[in-house]
């Protein structure tokens, strides 16, 4: 009788089902109604960061246009109408649809309510209602460009605006015009979140520098911007219905539209760097694990910098015909403004000293802003001072320390935040070696790009020409060659950012080991932020003893080789203190 072998058959577990997804802000309802009726502060905020990305590339676009123009004395490529059209669009779409709102209406949007314990902005639906006024005028500016451009520059100078430039100047200045609304609207939101809605414990002198900058910068959109509206408007006025206002043939006075536009327009120059510096104050004492040196002188050069602003106007119109000794003035007051930026910069040096310092990309943009915004700043004193401006004066001078201060200062504060808080936007975590690389290649294109226009403009060569003496063309060559190495160094976040989305790796709740209330929620925060109002018991940024605001355990800080391992935060109760209260929400 022969032996049978039976052979078991191994029984196979499934794996288990991975659990579910903890609801946030991203995931909690799909359907495209519910991101364009949304209240939500943080899909506001990203419904922000899409568009002025949208006007970022066009404006670029339109800046690469010029730039090749400029490859050949001549200016060959392009007609010259087609010239005067391109950077009118790019100082358009970049000044008033992507430098004005960027931090405020991206980062303002998602992160003011975090980093002060709030559930929301105080006005929800005001909140929505400015990113749809903002869309109409961004609407109507881009309708200008596509039915012929506007070739004025984004200056709008009269009696040309007014008279002699094409039809689709009055879309544009419309377009101009109601974007301003938005801005309004999304300053008198922040400053009332901020007196209204902070976290208990959360008192001024706690505040983190960020805050305290979107603050100073609501009130310059409140108190300014009113004033580019009136002027807006009186343009259309003129052009439509040909009311003596600004042309001297017809009675009006040109000088009083300088007057007004440049009352606004300088402050303006603050809107879109104030943000920026705030979002350095943060990243520098993150990522060199120090205090903050001088809390108090940070925070007040800030508004310093707001109530300054505002006496400097007449700098742009030294040569107008003002009086020598409304010159004079302005001149001074114009150097004066130097003293509060100066004071930031000095205590973001004090801060690095012998700080446990990381670069990453992050910090990277941020050195990046403090040198780039110094030339910037130094080159601005040239220009308030008489007799150099005199010399200077609408040469490429001017374009390069302009642009030393906007994108040397703010567009690398706006990547600087795009990098640090892309972690708790989404969720995901981003390619820390090729975030370096983008960096390192933005900050080479931008010399590249901006030095040779220095030289330039010290050669006389006049901006907004589109040609040039031969003499001047190897500068051109190599800033047209800078300008293309800029450009691909701000491709590469389009394309590693996209793929963290879909492939990057899960992010912790505090991947960067930051002190800030906003770290103390999931990434992605939830659709209320906060399970229960925090109660803040310290400083914002108490690197030196270790702890967060709420009192809790920092995790260790982040290190050569990346973020911290999400898994080391974990949680920890509240701190004792007064029973938190809900915080309301308005609207």
């Amino acid at each position: 009788m022969s032996a049978t072998t039976v052979w078991a058959t191994p029984t196979t577990t499934p794996p288990p089902e991975p659990p579910p997804a903890e609801p946030n802000y991203l995931n909690h309802n799909y359907s495209i109604w519910s991101w364009l009726l949304t209240t939500d502060h943080k899909r506001i905020g990203i419904l922000y960061l899409i568009s002025i990305t949208l006007f970022f590339v066009g404006g670029g676009i339109a800046a690469g246009v010029v730039r090749l123009n400029l490859l050949a004395p001549n200016g060959a490529i392009v007609t010259e109408d087609v010239y005067n059209r391109a950077f009118t669009a790019h100082g358009v779409l970049m000044l008033f649809f992507f430098l004005i709102p960027a931090v405020p209406a991206v980062f303002g949007n998602f992160f003011i309510p975090m980093m002060i314990g709030a559930k929301d902005l105080a006005f929800p639906k005001l909140n929505l209602a400015s990113w749809y006024v903002f869309m109409i005028g961004a609407a109507c500016a881009a309708w200008s460009v596509l039915v012929g451009g506007i070739d004025t520059g984004w200056t709008l100078y009269p009696p040309y605006s007014t008279r002699a430039s094409q039809a689709s100047v009055i879309p544009g200045v419309l377009g101009a015009f109601i974007s301003g609304f938005s801005s309004i609207m999304t300053g008198l939101n922040i400053m009332v979140t901020i007196h209204k809605m902070r976290a208990p414990g959360l008192t001024w002198n706690r505040l983190p520098l960020f805050v305290w900058a979107l603050y100073a910068t609501s009130l310059i959109q409140l108190l300014a911007t009113p004033v580019v509206a009136i002027s807006l408007v009186l343009i259309m006025v003129e052009r439509a219905w040909g009311v003596g206002i600004f042309d001297p043939s017809i009675g009006g006075d040109p000088l009083l539209f300088q007057h007004l536009f440049w009352f606004y327009s300088h402050p303006a120059v603050y809107i879109m760097i104030l943000p920026g510096m705030g979002v350095i104050s943060e990243v520098i004492t993150c990522f060199s694990r120090k205090n903050i040196f001088g809390y108090a002188a940070v925070a007040w050069s800030s508004m310093g910098i707001a109530v300054v602003g505002f006496l400097l106007w007449a700098h742009h119109m030294f040569v107008a015909g003002i009086s020598f000794y409304a010159a004079l003035l302005f001149s001074f007051l114009s150097m004066l403004v130097a003293v509060p930026s100066a004071i930031k910069v000095f205590n973001w040096t004090a801060t690095l000293y012998r700080g446990s310092i990381t670069f990453q990309a992050p910090m990277i943009f941020s050195l990046g802003f403090i040198f780039l915004f110094t030339i910037g700043g130094l080159t601005g004193l040239y220009l308030a001072t008489l007799g150099t401006d005199i010399h200077l004066h609408d040469t490429y001078f001017v374009v390069a320390h302009f642009h030393f201060v906007m994108v040397g200062g703010m567009v690398m504060a706006y990547f600087a935040a795009l990098h640090y808080w892309w972690p708790k936007m989404f969720g995901r975590m981003y390619s820390d070696w090729w975030s370096r690389v983008a960096a390192m290649i933005i900050i080479v294109g931008f010399f590249l790009t901006f030095i040779p226009q220095f030289v330039m403009g010290y050669h006389g060569m006049p901006r907004r020409y589109p040609n040039y003496p031969a003499e001047l063309h190897i500068l051109n060559v190599m800033s047209t060659a800078g300008s293309s190495i800029l450009g691909l160094g701000y491709l590469l976040p389009a394309i590693y950012l996209t793929v963290s989305l879909f492939n990057g790796p899960k992010a912790g709740s505090n991947p960067w080991s930051a002190t800030g209330l906003e770290w103390q929620t999931p990434s992605p925060p939830s659709i209320h932020n906060f399970e229960e109002t925090p109660v803040v018991v310290c400083g914002p940024y108490e690197y030196a003893i270790g702890v967060d605001q709420m009192g809790r355990p920092l995790p260790e800080g982040p290190g050569e080789g990346g973020p911290i391992d999400p898994a080391s935060h974990a949680g920890h109760p509240y701190p004792a203190g007064p029973a938190p209260k809900e915080t309301e929400v308005v609207g």
